[in-house]
């Protein structure tokens, strides 16, 4: 995306921006609603990389927008402070996030007698004190609970980039660089579960590269190249054409090669570590897009898109409320079977439920209760005095 560079004045908001945050979070409820048919063809299925690399992306141009001129303007410390209160945000959303999801199945277990709490949060149920201290300190990560810790940790690493900025520009991405390869050289990660050792699921230090590549675009560190190149469309549609039959499920299921191949050229980390054809195939396809919106830029905020806005305003919001909804449509799947037309109306209903919550979280960001209040009505001019008592109505209605 490209992104005049400005240091003093605020920056007009990207509707290109809002636009595939708010697709985003559609993606994200269908990938993580269980048996759901429509996660057969969302992108992720026709190529390396997936929602989470937009995700990821996208925060990481935002963060550029909503928090770099406050470095710039303000300085490191308050830009710092500015940060902090960000993670501090994100952090209580996650603790909220977790508990509404173990209250969901607690409520769906003793009401319709499920299971889903042993199933989804065994440890809590087997080490109670140590689930809670795990949950509490981010050091346990339950599935499909993971994406906002790893997004806390890379917000940590953004006054770390800024600092280094002002010892010399090639610093940042030199350390960005670094702590990429240490994550393939040395196993760098967190701990994501202390009952088996193993690390976080999405391993901050690897997925914080797509991240800053984000950042330092909207900074404008980085370069962004010029759209509809021909050279460059080119390279990046063939990069797309040829992970299709690496990535395709119709492909992979009728073809063992194409299997094995994808088995020999992808370890099994390739998506903790963020394996650099994730990035290059996102990137590809993010230019690609890019270049066919181009000419309808100014017309995104209208229609469909207007609707994509409207979610991708509210992205944390959204995010929460996707996450929860999959959880209840994937129960409500559970008692009414997982027949097509159940999978798509869950599906349909989440994404209104979704936007729902965009707009009512966007009324209520508005504070309408801060505005002056409204003018009263002027109230009709009185009848002129009369030198008797006034007539009963009945009386004056007659003459």
């Amino acid at each position: 995306m490209s992104v005049a560079h400005r240091t003093s004045e605020k920056r007009p908001r990207d509707e290109r921006l809002d636009v595939f945050r708010g697709l985003t979070m559609l993606i994200i409820f269908v990938a993580h609603l269980p048996q759901n048919s429509w996660n057969a063809f969302i992108p992720a299925r026709f190529g390396f990389s997936s929602g989470a690399e937009l995700f990821v992306f996208c925060s990481g141009f935002a963060s550029a927008l909503a928090f770099g001129s406050v470095f710039i303007r303000r300085g490191l410390l308050l830009g710092s402070a500015r940060i902090a209160y960000r993670i501090w945000q994100v952090y209580w959303a996650q603790l909220g996030l977790v508990l509404a999801v173990i209250a969901l199945a607690g409520l769906l277990d003793h009401a319709f007698g499920m299971a889903e709490l042993p199933k989804q949060f065994g440890p809590l149920i087997a080490d109670p004190a140590g689930a809670i201290v795990g949950l509490v300190t981010l050091t346990w990560q339950p599935d499909y609970l993971d994406i906002l810790p790893m997004y806390l940790v890379i917000l940590a690493l953004v006054p770390v980039m800024m600092a280094l900025r002002r010892l010399h520009p090639a610093l940042p991405f030199a350390l960005s660089g670094l702590l990429y390869a240490l994550t393939w050289t040395s196993d760098l990660n967190l701990t994501g579960n202390p009952w088996n050792g193993a690390g976080w699921f999405l391993n901050p230090f690897a997925w914080q590269l797509i991240f800053f590549i984000g950042f330092f675009l909207g900074m404008g560190w980085l370069p962004a190249p010029r759209l509809c190149d021909p050279r460059l469309t080119l390279a990046c549609a063939a990069i797309l054409v040829l992970s299709v039959p690496l990535s395709f499920w119709g492909i992979l299921e009728h073809w063992p090669a194409a299997q094995a191949l994808r088995d020999l050229v992808l370890p099994a980390s390739e998506k903790s570590n963020l394996h650099l054809l994730r990035p290059l195939h996102f990137l590809a396809l993010a230019y690609l897009v890019l270049s066919l919106i181009e000419p309808v830029r100014d017309r995104l905020d209208k229609g469909p898109g207007h609707l994509l806005v409207l979610i991708g305003r509210q992205s944390l919001a959204a995010f929460l409320a996707s996450v929860i909804l999959a959880r209840l449509a994937s129960s409500i799947a559970e008692l009414a079977g997982h027949s097509e037309p159940v999978v798509a109306a869950l599906n349909l209903a989440g994404f209104a439920l979704i936007l729902a919550t965009a707009v009512v979280v966007g009324w209520f960001k508005r504070a309408p209760w801060a505005g002056p209040a409204p003018k009263p009505e002027a109230k009709p001019l009185s009848e002129p005095a009369s030198a008797g008592p006034p007539m009963p109505t009945r009386v004056r209605e007659a003459s």
